[in-house]
């Protein structure tokens, strides 16, 4: 017996008939669906696991999936009430070519359903609804489409999950037949690249799901009214978005009649895009690169940028303001032990507040290395989802962040790498 019903009223989520946190009569932004990508928990890679062995850490697929179920009891906790999973998985963007992955589940006519990955889809699906969590199960992702042989095979695929979810009696599934469908990966796939084929998609979807809901997604910006209308719920993308334009997409999406639910299940680790998604009525998906989405995953609330996105959370939607001192509100990440990857780091400084920020220096050994003016404050900012790396980076030295906030304060964060 399924414990937990997702239905939508209007532009709002319920959960087995109560808006979702409800249980605070006075949180004012019942009806949300607070969430994050936690796109690698049921990931593989056929081409090369062993590869994957790093960060301290042994991966193995069966490992993975079972070390996010152990850690969804504390995200739902902080308030998060979905998160989204890919049979197709995503990119370890900051250190693993792409088109170098394995990770397909359908075979190349898109028939042959793995075994092994409907297992892990099915206990984390089995444990969100446990929880009372929402699962949006990503069908497709860019440079794995390739490995589908034409637009019959992702067809077949479509009919093949679907028709598994329909079987299961799950009711706490969103289905996202694409991440980012704009993106040239797809290209190589009329039904995915165009938006007939996506609305085709989403039809059949619905149909061989028995009725649940569905969307697609496209880069961080990016807006189909045409598809829009044809969801049930509305995905978009944050990344590379300042605040306005966020604001921008999200007006665009608001004028789709009737009103539905409108999620952002991906942008970044950027918490000032809360003030706009919570201010609009938005669902906003949390998005780390380097913490949620480099196998092996560390699934649980990390210090830095997971902690602050957790405790954002219970500010937001249970009225808990955090009681931290000021110094404790910044966390300098990055420099952790075996945290490097073929001698590449990745550096910020995590903010509980990134909105009062506005400025980081960054210090090496003393010398003023760079500034970051944006939220997240990365060195070697691209945007607010990537950044470079820095190499070369050796055991003992010192680095400083000191932070400028908007009202004249200076916080100053130093590590000493181990």
């Amino acid at each position: 017996m399924k414990k937990t019903v997702m239905s939508i009223q209007g532009d709002r989520f319920l959960l087995n008939g109560k808006l979702t946190y409800s249980e605070n009569a006075d949180c004012p932004h019942q009806g949300l669906l607070m969430n994050a990508r936690f796109i690698q928990g049921i990931f593989d890679d056929a081409a090369d696991r062993e590869r994957y062995n790093r960060f301290g850490k042994h991966f193995d697929p069966e490992e993975n999936t079972d070390e996010l179920i152990a850690a969804l009891p504390d995200w739902y906790a902080a308030g998060l009430r979905a998160f989204t999973v890919g049979l197709q998985g995503g990119g370890p963007c900051f250190t693993i070519a792409l088109d170098t992955i394995q990770n397909n589940p359908y075979g190349s006519d898109g028939k042959a359903l793995d075994p092994a990955y409907l297992n892990r889809l099915a206990r984390l699906i089995d444990a969100a609804d446990e929880l009372g969590m929402v699962v949006i199960v990503s069908l497709f992702y860019g440079v794995q489409t390739a490995l589908l042989q034409d637009d019959d095979a992702v067809e077949n695929a479509v009919k093949g999950i679907c028709g598994w979810l329909r079987a299961r009696g799950d009711r706490n599934i969103i289905i996202e037949i694409a991440n980012e469908h704009d993106t040239g990966a797809y290209l190589c796939h009329k039904v995915l690249s165009e938006e007939n084929g996506i609305i085709r998609l989403m039809e059949l979807a619905r149909r061989e799901s028995g009725g649940m809901p569905v969307g697609c997604s496209g880069t961080g910006g990016y807006f189909s009214a045409r598809i829009a209308q044809a969801s049930d719920v509305i995905l978009i993308h944050g990344n590379e978005q300042t605040r306005n334009q966020l604001y921008n997409l999200i007006l665009k999406a608001k004028a789709v009649e009737p009103a539905r639910p409108i999620v952002v299940n991906e942008d970044s680790q950027a918490l000032s895009q809360l003030q706009v998604t919570f201010a609009n009525g938005v669902s906003w998906g949390y998005y780390n690169n380097m913490t949620k989405q480099e196998p092996p995953v560390d699934w649980g609330i990390t210090q830095g940028e997971d902690r602050f996105y957790a405790l954002r959370l219970r500010e937001y939607l249970y009225g808990e303001k955090p009681d931290l001192p000021l110094e404790d509100q910044f966390h300098l990440q990055g420099l952790e032990k075996d945290m490097a990857y073929e001698d590449k780091r990745f550096l910020r400084l995590a903010s509980l507040y990134p909105e009062q920020v506005d400025h980081v220096d960054f210090f090496r050994d003393g010398a003023l290395y760079q500034q970051a003016y944006d939220d997240p404050f990365c060195v070697n900012f691209i945007g607010n989802w990537i950044q470079e790396p820095v190499v070369g980076i050796k055991s003992g030295e010192q680095w400083r962040a000191v932070v400028h906030l908007c009202d004249g304060r200076v916080v100053e964060k130093t590590v000493i790498v181990p």
